[in-house]
């Protein structure tokens, strides 16, 4: 499939490019090498084989989700710019600048 100067000016309006004329010419070239290339994998005889989510075997290598306890609340705090201690709750929170009126 060939594509032509208008349809690769409208693909680059698309994708909010301004292209000059030899930047079209060369960008619909392009276009068109793209879509005979996957033209081309579309006629590879795919009958029989499994969908695959990845080529290689993998397998999980994270470590397993166990309960651990939490990081201590001074600890946390230890390295923040601001935390204010609220004394009604007995609890500390980290200080961030206010963003809303």
């Amino acid at each position: 499939m060939s594509i032509d100067v208008e349809q690769a000016r409208s693909v680059a309006s698309l994708a909010r490019l301004e292209l000059s004329d030899d930047e079209l010419g060369r960008m619909a070239g392009q276009l068109s090498a793209i879509i005979d290339y996957v033209d081309q994998l579309g006629q590879v005889p795919t009958d029989g084989v499994e969908p695959l989510a990845h080529p290689l075997p993998i397998h999980n290598v994270f470590r397993p989700d166990d309960p651990v306890g939490s990081l201590p609340l001074a600890l946390a705090l230890a390295n923040a710019p601001a935390h204010r201690e609220d004394s009604a709750s007995g609890g500390a929170f980290f200080g961030v600048p206010a963003v809303l009126g």
